[in-house]
């Protein structure tokens, strides 16, 4: 493992934290086996923080052996007991906040505001509700429904839970995949995109400090084409959590499916942002521009697609297009930034790579070029908004993922609404009217797993968050999620001691 000395990595001290390796097996780090090793690279200037050693298939079978063995323990320590470890992991949480949020935006290059005042509060919140919830693991209660026998349902924990993160958001996935699972008794190991393992290395370390057993959690950090799909394949594996790409998805849910796991899929995104003539257009355009550029548009839940009625709609771009100007990009680190780097060069080649193909059939309103100066050793891309596509196009139809908004004029509000509908994806959408009625009917015709109105991107722990269509199956947070790493078992008692005779006597006869 090897720290180059820049002024980068002294914003976080990885290799102070990291200096056993990059694995967290059984409560300890340690050293991956593949032989091969990889570099977490600040987007933001290019520079290396960290090299460490790739987690190899011998590395994925040591931490679901460890989660193997914990889980018996784990699972049987009672509601509260896990309750009471995860109200400790949100305190130690909580009191490294600072850490996580440097760590955070130094790997993703997000500006330190974010990772402070969403990324980390988002991830300490969703802790205590999963504190709370492990309480409720409840069945049904018992009832007579077979003449002398008594039903009741047990919800049970399900095994070792092998999941998959992506590099947008590193540390609130690692929370979404790993809090619901061990909430309700199952333990995990987690591989991170190996872009960005830090946070979820942390996160491991803080559940230990607070007192969760060892094995209960566990980290591997590998690629996906070696350590994610071994992990997801093994199998003493029950279960298959993974959220990324839709393509990746289909890969995931193929290699499950030869050991029947369960699956659970949160995969891309193209949300509709659909502005009805009658909306307020100020809010509707500090809306998209909010709702568009999160996370440098590195999410797939940010609103892509503006489909705006025509009366608003030539307003609309160039108010919008006026905002985006205003955008501040810089230094993640710095307090005016608004707006940091894509993950990586590759990233941002592939952004603009959409936006240059986009200028043969619609407009490029404002963006649509990587800033010079300093910043062009970053993989900085400016923010973008393109007008008159046609709906069949690529950058509508597709998922960029990078700081790009498309805008498109609709009609009457069927066609906005069909429109809203016409691509592959349903994570999410939003609608903008001041009418309730026009409102209420976006969200129920609208096919996406979440519909904000007059908003776009917040989140709650409470409430919970996946798609419809090939956004994948399954939810993160709320207590949906937390059903999701349970199973169901019917249990049955006979009242009178005799029922067995009867049934034999029924289907056998008098012997």
């Amino acid at each position: 493992m090897h720290n180059p000395g820049n002024a980068t990595a002294d914003r976080f001290p990885a290799e102070e934290r990291f200096a056993q390796g990059a694995q967290y097996i059984a409560g300890r780090l340690t050293r991956g086996t593949s032989g091969r090793t990889h570099a977490v690279v600040d987007p933001a200037s290019g520079e290396e923080v960290l090299r460490y050693d790739l987690a190899g298939t011998a590395d994925v079978d040591r931490a679901v052996a460890a989660a193997r063995e914990a889980f018996p323990g784990w699972a049987a320590a009672t509601p509260g007991e896990r309750s009471d470890a995860l109200h400790r992991f949100a305190a130690v949480l909580a009191d490294r906040a600072e850490d996580f949020a440097r760590a955070e935006s130094l790997q993703c290059g997000k500006p330190l505001k974010l990772s402070r005042e969403f990324d980390v509060p988002g991830t300490i919140d969703n802790t205590a509700f999963f504190a709370g919830a492990a309480r409720l693991l409840q069945g049904q209660s018992a009832g007579e429904y077979s003449g002398d026998h008594t039903s009741y349902v047990r919800r049970e924990p399900i095994g070792a839970v092998g999941s998959v993160a992506p590099w947008n958001y590193p540390l609130q996935m690692a929370a979404w995949k790993v809090l619901p699972a061990i909430a309700a008794g199952n333990t995990i190991v987690l591989k991170p995109a190996e872009l960005t393992p830090l946070t979820s290395l942390l996160f491991a370390q803080a559940a230990t400090d607070a007192g969760i057993p060892d094995g209960v959690i566990n980290i591997v950090t590998g690629t996906g084409r070696e350590a994610g799909e071994h992990l997801v394949g093994h199998p003493d594996v029950a279960m298959t959590s993974f959220t990324g790409s839709t393509a990746v998805g289909k890969r995931v849910a193929e290699i499950a499916t030869a050991t029947v796991k369960r699956l659970h899929l949160e995969l891309g995104g193209k949300a509709p942002f659909v502005v009805f003539d009658d909306a307020d257009l100020e809010a509707a355009a500090h809306g998209a521009v909010a709702g568009a550029l999160i996370n440098t548009g590195q999410d797939c839940t940010a609103a892509t697609r503006a489909y705006v009625q025509r009366p608003l709609y030539d307003a609309f771009v160039e108010r919008t297009a006026a905002l985006m100007e205003t955008v501040r990009l810089g230094d993640p680190f710095a307090a005016g930034t608004d707006l940091g780097p894509l993950i990586s060069h590759v990233q941002r080649d592939r952004v603009a790579g959409f936006v240059d193909r986009a200028r043969s059939y619609a407009r490029v309103v404002t963006g649509g070029a990587a800033p010079g100066g300093e910043l062009a050793k970053g993989a900085y891309y400016r923010p973008t908004l393109i007008a008159d596509a046609a709906q069949d196009s690529e950058v509508v139809q597709s998922e960029i993922f990078g700081p790009v908004l498309v805008v498109l004029p609709f009609d009457t509000d069927d066609e906005g609404i069909a429109l809203a509908n016409d691509t592959p994806y349903g994570l999410a959408a939003s609608a903008w009217s001041r009418d309730v009625y026009r409102a209420n009917r976006a969200t129920r015709e609208i096919e996406a797993g979440c519909v904000w109105v007059n908003d776009h991107i917040p989140i709650i722990s409470e409430m919970p968050h996946g798609g419809y269509k090939a956004s994948g199956c399954g939810k993160d947070m709320s207590a949906y999620s937390f059903e999701e790493y349970t199973q169901i078992k019917h249990v049955m008692f006979d009242n009178t001691a005799v029922a067995a005779k009867d049934w034999h006597r029924t289907v056998f006869g008098d012997r």
